[in-house]
């Protein structure tokens, strides 16, 4: 009983002793860890102090390219759209009726004034006219025979007269010759209008007969033939159209109020139809190039179209080598009225903004201001601008969206001349 109380004393001695130990251990470790950690804490608050207080550097104010507004006198142009449409289109029908046996031209091929295009079977003609032929010989002979019996009644009236005054005969056998020679006389009267009436049947058949040869009426391209041999034609079968196309001419609508604006810029009535007071008209064609001959103004329309309200008005285009056709769309612009000190910005310059323009000024200080303005017609890449800018005033003239209003900027001044052209899709939309 002593050895085991001996022994559990003695277990009891070592467990206190260690946890004297681990106790004494945990100090120590407290004891010399704590000013590490305090140390590494306050680095760490002195390293984010210090980057709190050091600020990046700012970037420079963005290059800008500017250009300043322009003040000078510029012609204004205006533009329609308009139809060519040949100077002379005629419709080649033929006048008789009958079964068409030739075509004697090209199709599309240019024509000459007289030039045989069709023929028609002309025997029923040709028969017609030889009946013509006989009728007239037959009223000939029926004249001669009129004529040779008035001619003895004539002579019976001459032998009768005085023989009657002699009383060598009765008054009744005079009379009677008076009367026969009368009736001769109407014969031969009825026989020379029957000779009338054969020599214009004839003429008709032999116009007739002409008639089976269809014929170009003008000079021009001749069309497509819409008729092919073996068809029976009539007076109401078109044939083809011969069109004169040089000159060509061209037509084109402009509103109430540009006809208005064109009145009053020209008072004078006697000159107002005059090619002198209007410019040269230029086309432009489908492909965007320009036409190199250039037009006159031809004539107005008598009355503006109820239903689109425009005025029609042709012009008149030079054509060598027939390279206009008509049915072709061209546009067609002149210079309608030149603005006196108009105000230019490229057109790059100017932003639309839910029907409102505005543009970009850069001020002295070289800060940036949105301002509204009015915008008048186009001239080429710039835009005339009414109202909201000044003579000098440097806007913008790209980039507008990349700069708002009160940022600072470099400008980089570009003179007028070489901005660069916008897009015609990018005109068309604005």
């Amino acid at each position: 009983m002593s050895v085991t109380h001996s022994a559990e004393n003695s277990e009891r001695a070592r467990m206190s002793m260690q946890r004297t130990s681990n106790s004494n251990l945990r100090l120590y470790g407290l004891k010399y860890s704590l000013p590490a950690r305090r140390v590494l804490a306050s680095a760490i608050a002195l390293f984010w102090v210090g980057c709190g207080k050091s600020e990046p550097p700012k970037p420079p104010p963005p290059d800008v390219q500017v250009v300043q507004v322009e003040q000078k006198d510029v012609p204004v142009w205006n533009e329609w759209i308009g139809t060519l449409d040949g100077l002379v289109n005629a419709q080649i029908k033929p006048q008789v009726t009958g079964y068409l046996l030739r075509q004697t031209y090209t199709d599309g091929a240019f024509v000459k004034k007289g030039q045989l295009l069709f023929e028609i079977d002309a025997r029923t003609f040709q028969a017609a006219l030889d009946q013509a032929k006989g009728q007239l010989a037959n009223a000939e002979g029926q004249l001669a025979t009129a004529q040779a019996n008035q001619v003895k009644a004539q002579n019976d009236v001459n032998r009768y007269t005085p023989l009657a005054k002699e009383q060598a005969i009765a008054q009744q056998d005079l009379d009677n010759a008076v009367q026969a020679n009368e009736a001769a006389k109407a014969q031969v009267q009825a026989a020379k209008a029957a000779i009338e009436a054969a020599k214009a049947k004839m003429a008709s058949a032999q116009l007739d007969l002409g008639f089976t040869k269809v014929v170009s009426l003008i000079d021009g391209i001749a069309g497509i033939a819409q008729a092919q041999i073996g068809d029976l034609v009539s007076q109401s079968t078109l044939l083809t159209t011969v069109s004169t196309v040089d000159p060509i001419k061209v037509y084109f609508p402009v509103s109430e109020r540009e006809y208005l604006d064109y009145v009053r810029e020209h008072p004078d009535a006697a000159k107002r139809g005059g090619q002198e007071s209007l410019s040269p008209l230029e086309l432009i064609l489908a492909d965007g190039s320009v036409y190199p001959n250039k037009g006159t103004f031809s004539f107005a329309d008598r009355q503006v179209d109820v239903k689109t309200g425009t005025l029609r008005l042709q012009a008149v285009f030079p054509n060598p080598g027939n390279v206009l056709r008509p049915g072709q769309y061209a546009r067609i612009r002149a210079i309608i009225r030149t603005a006196k000190g108009a105000l230019l910005v490229p057109q790059r310059a100017v932003t639309e903004q839910q029907g409102s323009y505005q543009v970009a000024v850069v001020s002295s200080g070289n800060t940036v201001e949105i301002r509204p303005v009015k915008v008048g017609e186009r001239v080429g890449s710039q835009w005339i601008i009414e109202t909201g800018l000044k003579p000098g005033d440097r806007v913008v003239a790209e980039g507008t969206q990349k700069v708002r209003p009160g940022a600072i900027v470099t400008p980089k001044l570009r003179a007028p001349g070489q901005a660069k052209p916008e897009s015609t899709a990018e005109n068309e939309s604005r």
